[in-house]
């Protein structure tokens, strides 16, 4: 086949004018990224080996190997991975039909230093070579393929596809350095930086100068293998780093690194961010722990291996009792699989609890990160159920720093039994809920809940301690027994309309509004507002009702109560007329306006806007006149 030549995929065309034009100081990342990459595809022939072990030949010993040409001005590094074919190099290197760089173009800033960053968090690593080559030669063969192609670009808009030759499996890259760029043939220069970034790698990194002796210029052993004791957190750091792909731009929030013995053995290398993710609630997000056994690499996709709810986590976890040719059928389906879950799972929220007492503002930094998803894990992992408990944390109006339900119940009032909540879209509205009006006048504590997923959980716990979580929007709440609201300084204010005149207003409300509530009744709840909308004790919450609306699960509506304060004056004021003749016509726009008012107080839309504004003006008319 002749020679064809190709063009770039725009969005890679654009990044590759950033990488050509780089004055990025940090320009050694282009090193980790290659080895991390020749990694990956050593891994991925070790595993392919398992089931079809003639594709190592004669050459089962997987390396890397970087090669220095001084005269001609080359730098090279080839494995003998898995390798690629005339279709690969195309599709990995050419057109990436993948999210990732599309992503990566949307969120440059402009500012070359910071959007240089950013390189490998959006899988674009291959590229930065591009800062210091104006040619670059990818020479590949495919693991059990006969032919070998090369790939050719000087990263201006084209590339070219060629047959070529190649002795075994794998793939080089030979890199012709721009003229300024000869510190990359320097032995010491490449030493360091593959120290700094790739001695965690656990195959051979070997180095040559011209034709001289082939040096090791990495440790070549696998990170989690060795004692604690002589990791410095910097590889630790760059070992996180490497498992992302160079995705990463953060340091881990958290490591968490043992052995476990006994009826299973295992070792465990595992990662806390200290940044979210930019896809953590993707549908199609997955965990990030790699599974290993003895050493070899065996997926990414062991599903079963970390519950969704810590899908936040990197790592890996390497087995010593898995066979080395298990299936994704088989682990799927191994008890082996499960206990390794049950282990892992119980070592990470133990260490989160450490890290919760004794560090709370640094665990308040990963709450505000992970809190979220972490609570995900209420309803889907009852056996785990009560030490999540103890791991969440929670806005209140008690004050602006974080609370556990340990916390909450220390300082709840004599003779409080229940834990209070309320539930919604944000923090500004819950604050100024009218529903929290009585408990704030009381000395109440409420827990304000604004994460989308508060209503789901909240469903499958019901208690603490013996507490009842109960929410403040519930009708039946009862703020009786936690003692009088404080006397307001005009004592005519807090006198409330009398029982008759009330019961007739009451009676008038009803048969007003019919059928749109399921009941008009008086409340100790109100302090400053007029009127509230409450959920009957049996009814769904108002908040979680709205969610499944607004996403189509649920097409119906649910009657509520409406409570009224018999101390506001305007309900005074309308207890007064009610009992005067025409009462009925006269309070009749009153009556929905209250209720329209306690609908966009819950944030719920108007069912009638236009009836709406015509009582409004109606009622503004005879107050003006």
């Amino acid at each position: 086949m002749s020679e064809e030549t190709l063009s770039f995929q725009t969005e890679v065309a654009k990044l590759l004018r950033l990488m050509v034009n780089s004055v990025y100081s940090d320009k050694e990342v282009f090193l980790r990224e290659l080895i991390s990459n020749a990694s990956d595809a050593c891994d991925k022939a070790r595993y392919l080996s398992i089931t079809e072990p003639e594709i190592l030949g004669d050459d089962p010993d997987f390396k890397v190997r970087i090669k220095v040409d001084k005269e001609a001005r080359t730098l090279s590094l080839s494995d003998n991975g898995i390798g690629m074919d005339r279709d690969g190099l195309i599709s990995d290197l050419g057109t990436i039909a993948r999210s990732g760089t599309s992503a990566f173009m949307e969120n440059l800033s402009g500012d070359q230093a910071e959007d240089m960053q950013m390189i490998g968090q959006f899988g674009v690593g291959f590229y930065s070579v591009f800062m210091i080559a104006d040619k670059v030669e990818v020479t590949s063969r495919r693991a059990g393929d006969d032919a070998a192609w090369v790939w050719t670009s000087d990263g201006l808009g084209e590339f070219t596809i060629n047959e070529a030759e190649r002795d075994g499996r794998g793939t080089t890259i030979l890199i012709h350095l721009k003229a300024d760029e000869d510190e990359w043939l320097d032995e010491h220069k490449l030493q360091g930086v593959v120290k700094k970034y790739s001695d965690h790698i656990a195959l051979p990194i070997l180095l040559t100068i011209d034709a001289g002796e082939e040096t090791a210029a990495n440790e070549a052993s696998a990170i989690w293998s060795r004692p604690k004791s002589e990791i410095t957190d910097e590889q630790y750091n760059e070992f996180y780093t490497h498992l992302t792909g160079g995705h990463a731009m953060d340091d881990p929030w958290l490591n968490i690194h043992y052995k476990a013995e006994g009826k299973i053995e295992y070792t465990g290398l595992l990662f806390v961010p200290t940044r979210r993710p930019f896809d953590l609630f993707d549908p199609a997000r997955r965990h990030a722990v790699k599974l290993y056994v003895r050493r070899v690499f065996i997926t990414d996709e062991a599903e079963g291996l970390i519950p969704s709810y810590l899908r936040f986590l990197r790592g890996i976890v390497d087995s010593e009792d898995l066979p080395l040719n298990i299936s994704r059928e088989m682990l799927q389906n191994s008890p082996l699989i499960r206990h390794m879950n049950q282990a892992v799972t119980r070592r990470v929220l133990t260490e989160l609890g450490k890290k919760a007492e004794k560090e709370p503002e640094k665990y308040a930094e990963f709450w505000e990160n992970f809190g979220s998803v972490l609570k995900e894990g209420l309803y889907e992992d009852q056996e785990r159920q009560a030490d999540l408990l103890e791991l969440v944390r929670f806005r209140s109006t008690a004050g602006e720093d974080l609370v556990s339900l340990k916390d909450y119940v220390a300082r709840m009032k004599e003779g409080q039994e229940a834990i209070y909540y309320i539930t919604g879209d944000d923090q500004q509205t819950l604050e100024t809920s009218p529903h929290l009006e009585g408990f704030r006048a009381r000395g109440v504590e409420v827990l304000l809940l604004s994460d989308p997923v508060d209503d789901f959980w909240l469903s499958a716990v019901f208690e603490y301690e013996g507490h009842a979580l109960t929410s403040a929007t519930r009708g039946a709440t009862d703020l009786s027994n936690l003692g009088e609201e404080p006397a307001k300084d005009d004592a005519d204010e807090s006198e409330a309309a009398g029982d008759s005149e009330l019961a007739t207003l009451i009676a008038l409300i009803k048969q007003t509004l019919g059928e749109t509530v399921k009941d008009v009744r008086t409340t100790d709840r109100l302090t400053d507002s007029a009127v509230c909308l409450v959920a009957d004790d049996g009814d769904m919450d108002m908040r979680l009702e709205r969610m499944l609306k607004a996403h189509n699960q649920l097409n119906t509506d649910s009657v509520r109560i409406l409570e009224i304060n018999p101390k506001h004056d305007l309900i005074k004021n309308m207890a007064g007329a009610a009992t005067k003749g025409g009462a009925a016509d006269d309070l009749a726009d009153l009556a929905f306006l209250l209720l329209d008012q306690a609908r966009i107080i819950e944030g719920e839309a108007l069912p009638d806007a236009a009836a709406f504004s015509r009582r409004m003006a109606t009622v503004m008319a005879k107050a003006a006149g």
